[in-house]
């Protein structure tokens, strides 16, 4: 703890006095409440309460016993609030915005999940297994936070939430009251997250850093939304047949050499929207029963900027 009279001689020692004395403060107390060390939160390892009065005689011995008696409370009460806080950041950046708050609403049963209506995002970098062998091993995450930062802000942008990253590759959802909003949505994503990478392939080109580009699949069906995994770990996730197909449908970039493919269900959904689609053909689909036509974006709609 720490005390000072205010005065005119006393209101230089520290910024804020200046402030206090002109509003009459004349008295200041400033008290550190530390946490034990195992119960410190990240940099958080106490609270600082400061208090001031305007009384003439300043805090008496009383109010001083006051205050070091009541701090200790509401330090307490100030780690539980910011707990809760940092919980919600966690589980958010941890799990994906909504599944966070799904399990921070007591969504943590295993087994239990629910179908949705969904448009499903698939993307990984193009030639990143080519690149991770050739960086410098120090280079490799600052690529792959890079391009995860263009991808995952075109996502978020257009209401997406990102459930999985796997290294390179990310899974999303775009939900809605209807397929059609979903895909809509989805698809603008589609059209923004190239923008962001050429963006960003300009700027590492300048400094003369590794570049890749993304491939991306998209797909609309149910899936089952929740929680899957053993009793000891368990991951808030979509799983169903429609989460492989688009797997698949990424995966067919790469062997026709498309930056985008979207499944016909898709295409479907997409009503007046589908007419900026274009076919590449009818493909079979490894683990998929049955082939399917997939589609691009047309040329003209430029998804991919760094291509003619």
């Amino acid at each position: 703890m720490i005390r000072r009279r205010l005065t005119s001689e006393s209101q230089g020692e520290f910024s804020i006095f200046p402030e206090l004395v002109a509003s009459g403060m004349t008295d200041y107390v400033a008290i550190v409440n530390r946490f034990a060390t195992e119960a410190t939160i990240g940099n958080m390892d106490g609270v600082y309460s400061s208090w001031a009065t305007d009384d003439r005689a300043g805090f008496s011995d009383t109010d001083i016993a006051d205050i070091r008696r009541v701090t200790p409370l509401l330090a307490l009460t100030v780690k539980a609030v910011s707990l809760t806080r940092i919980a919600e950041t966690l589980v958010e950046t941890y799990l994906g915005r909504d599944a966070g708050r799904r399990v921070l609403a007591g969504r943590i049963s295993r087994g239990v999940a629910e179908p949705i209506e969904a448009a499903i995002w698939f993307s990984d970098l193009r030639g990143y297994t080519r690149i991770a062998d050739r960086a410098n091993p120090a280079e490799i995450i600052p690529l792959l936070n890079q391009y995860a930062d263009a991808v995952i802000s075109s996502i978020h942008e257009h209401g997406g939430d990102v459930l999985k990253l796997m290294g390179d590759g990310a899974l999303a959802i775009f939900t809605a009251p209807d397929r059609s909003g979903a895909c809509q949505a989805a698809l603008a994503a589609a059209e923004d997250a190239p923008r962001r990478v050429a963006d960003l392939n300009k700027r590492r080109n300048a400094a003369g850093l590794a570049t890749t580009e993304l491939y991306l699949g998209l797909h609309a069906g149910e899936v089952f939304y929740g929680n899957v995994g053993s009793k000891e770990r368990l991951d808030f996730t979509i799983v169903g047949p429609a989460v492989n197909e688009v797997s698949r449908i990424a995966a067919m970039c790469r062997s026709i050499d498309q930056p985008l493919l979207v499944s016909s269900a898709f295409a479907a959904a997409l009503g007046n929207s589908r007419s900026r689609l274009v076919s590449v053909g009818r493909y079979a689909l490894r683990g998929v029963a049955r082939p399917q036509e997939l589609y691009t974006l047309d040329h003209g709609t430029n998804l991919d900027p760094l291509r003619p």
